[in-house]
């Protein structure tokens, strides 16, 4: 005679909904391994991470690092971690350079004419007011070529750096039928000696660029004569090749 299950005879096996519970589980596997899948780890990077904690004070500095000199020229460094090499390269690097250049002006006698700076960003060589430019105008002074063409001769050499030429006056007021303001005047200025190297001394322009600053990036007061002589000038800055490199993948 056929056996009929009791009514409060226990199922056996687990419960019902265990077995939709671990579809989902399944599923959100399998959804996971997709993704992971189709992403690749960057080795490069990774041995750059790996390397970074060496020899690490415990203190990092994450992410692409993105450095404001104090010319608001922006510098970024390549990798995840910044590192003091790039810093103490970049200031050898131009250090040379400005001695190379005091000594090359020096003995062409043009020493007097020109004020030269450097940190670890550029090489800054100050034309004096009067040196390139009369009063008013933007076009080259004749004593103005002989001193360009020195400084040029020596700029070709280092063609790894990228040169940037700015204009900067005073604030008396300027507002001619050329220029309107001392803003024109200033990044007029500026293009005349971008141009000249350029067009007379054959410079890659992509090595150069030309930036008028007028009034606004004084180095003295204006209050004074001697003060706004200083403010009207024409300087050219010598960029750290390093940073350069640092920041070529973009």
């Amino acid at each position: 005679m056929r056996r009929t299950r009791g009514i409060n005879e226990e199922k056996k096996g687990a419960p019902e909904w265990m077995t939709t519970y671990g579809d989902m589980v399944t599923l959100l596997l399998c959804f996971f391994v997709l993704l992971f899948s189709f992403s690749s780890i960057d080795a490069q990077k990774f041995r750059e991470i790996m390397n970074s904690f060496r020899g690490s004070s415990g203190v990092l500095s994450g992410g692409e690092t993105i450095r404001i000199s104090d010319d608001g020229f922006e510098q970024k460094t390549r990798g995840y971690f910044e590192s003091e090499d790039y810093r103490e390269r970049s200031l050898l690097e131009l250090q040379g350079i400005a001695e190379d250049l005091k000594q090359h002006l020096n003995e062409q006698g043009f020493d007097d004419h020109i004020n030269i700076e450097y940190n670890e960003n550029y090489v800054r060589l100050n034309f004096l007011d009067g040196v390139l430019f009369d009063p008013g105008k933007a076009t080259l002074r004749e004593d103005a070529i002989q001193i360009l063409d020195s400084v040029g001769s020596k700029l070709l050499q280092y063609n790894k750096n990228r040169i940037k030429i700015e204009g900067h006056t005073d604030t008396v007021p300027m507002n001619s039928f050329q220029f309107p303001n001392n803003w024109y005047l200033s990044a007029a200025r500026a293009i005349t000696v971008a141009e000249y190297y350029i067009n007379e001394m054959d410079f890659d322009p992509q090595r150069l660029s030309a930036e008028g600053f007028g009034e606004y990036s004084p180095i003295a007061t204006n209050d004074t004569a001697e003060g706004r002589m200083k403010n009207r000038r024409i300087e050219i800055k010598i960029l750290s090749s390093i940073y350069q490199e640092a920041g070529s993948e973009d």
